[in-house]
């Protein structure tokens, strides 16, 4: 049955197209490091947005990371996903796996992606090979020094805004130049840590070369996109998103006295910032190369959109997050099963069974639960295949048992 886009969609869709029709055949600006006022407006315009450069990580855990992934993409563990956009079903370019809190789950463009879960505390998850257990664990400890960073770049934004002091260092590398702050309102130390508390991370793989049919940037001529220009859904309100990125190998520099290059270097990877639906400031283009991190903060993925700007060599990264998962957990729905199932009086044999109400409100419930887990779990679930059984058979146990949980609830939809 075709999906009817909803309320929020249409806006964005509409938005658009507006957005479009006023360029007509003109390009925004946009800024790269090579313009004199990059800094500048980074500082005035995207004071959330923060980078470390790949010396900020350790090289022990950058050549983990590395291995990682290798290892992860040697075992065909990532996979492109199917997902709706604007009304049709169509396969993302770049490949993922979702990594995470055990019973977690992520949701973007209508698809639920199940955690492979990552070994934290009292988890049972096992397997299918050694390589793929370490490659969680290391995901997991990425996971960890991303947090601490994230922390302190909190921190020293609250510190700096509490000190009322204009400029600020946000950007931190040996040659990368300072970055101011700006407005910002400053959480405590409670919140901070709820808000970079990641619970998840999405592993994403491209190799440009095998993608021959990009998507050119459409606002500002950026050149050939990994990803389009977005929000990330699915998040905690105002929590932060950290992101690893590892290309195979960096081309060799530009020259800056190149006449030829204008823009962006087509062959290096990037990350594009915008205003959502602003017209009047540039976008920001930002290299990124083997080990380097940025991190949004607060607001910023919500009043900003990004986009990922292909770049020569095959590039993976780690993108963590603070997943909204109030009902998007095993735990959760397994409670929702139970409780619409409390209304069964009597359970025969043969499956036949009495309710112990037949009030509309609560057959309403029963009912709601009943599509939520076909729909939202079940089908999802088994639609994406078995690509969870090359990770780990953690899922399979709890799929057997919400089916149980289901039937119970057609029997309930017969009484």
């Amino acid at each position: 049955m075709k999906r009817t886009p909803t309320t929020e969609e249409r806006e964005r869709e509409a938005k658009k197209r507006r957005l479009l029709e006023e360029l007509e055949d003109t390009w925004l600006p946009y800024l790269t490091p090579k313009d004199d006022e990059f800094y500048q407006q980074w500082q005035l315009k995207y004071p959330k947005l923060i980078l470390r450069e790949a010396g900020r990580v350790p090289e022990a855990l950058h050549e983990e990371v590395r291995a990682a992934f290798r290892s992860l993409h040697a075992r065909g563990c990532l996979f492109r996903d199917l997902v709706r956009v604007q009304g049709k079903d169509v396969l993302t370019p770049v490949s993922r796996l979702l990594i995470g809190n055990p019973g977690c789950t992520y949701k973007y463009l209508n698809t639920r992606l199940f955690t492979v879960p990552w070994p934290v505390t009292g988890s049972d998850a096992k397997y299918r090979e050694a390589e793929i257990a370490a490659a969680c664990q290391t995901f997991l400890k990425l996971n960890g020094h991303l947090q601490a960073e994230t922390v302190q770049a909190w921190e020293q934004l609250a510190a700096r805004e509490r000190a009322d002091v204009d400029a600020v260092p946000v950007c931190i590398g040996p040659d990368f130049p300072r970055v101011g702050l700006g407005a910002f309102d400053a959480p405590d130390e409670a919140d901070i840590r709820n808000r970079s508390a990641y619970n998840v991370t999405l592993l994403n793989f491209m190799d440009p070369q095998k993608m021959p049919y990009l998507k050119e940037e459409p606002y500002f001529g950026m050149g050939k996109m990994a990803v389009s220009w977005h929000h990330d859904e699915n998040l905690v309100e105002r929590s932060a998103v950290a992101v690893y990125s590892h290309s195979f190998a960096d081309p060799e520099e530009e020259s800056e006295d190149d006449p030829q290059l204008e823009g962006r270097d087509p062959d290096i990877w990037h990350v594009g910032f915008k205003i959502s639906w602003d017209i009047e400031t540039p976008g920001l283009a930002i290299p990124l190369h083997q080990g380097d991190c940025y991190f949004m903060l607060d607001d910023l993925n919500a009043t900003h959109q990004h986009c990922v700007l292909a770049g020569l060599p095959p590039r993976f990264s780690s993108t963590h997050r603070v997943a909204e998962c109030s009902t998007g957990t095993l735990d959760y729905i397994l409670q929702r099963c139970h409780a619409a199932l409390q209304n069964i009086l009597h359970e025969a044999d043969n499956g036949d069974v009495s309710l112990k109400s037949l009030e509309p409100a609560v057959l309403k419930q029963g009912e709601e639960v009943h599509n939520e887990v076909e729909f939202e779990w079940l089908r999802q679930f088994w639609f994406q295949g078995n690509r969870y059984k090359k990770c780990t058979d953690w899922w399979l146990g709890p799929m057997a048992q919400l089916e149980e949980l289901w039937r119970k609830m057609e029997f309930m939809v017969s009484a």
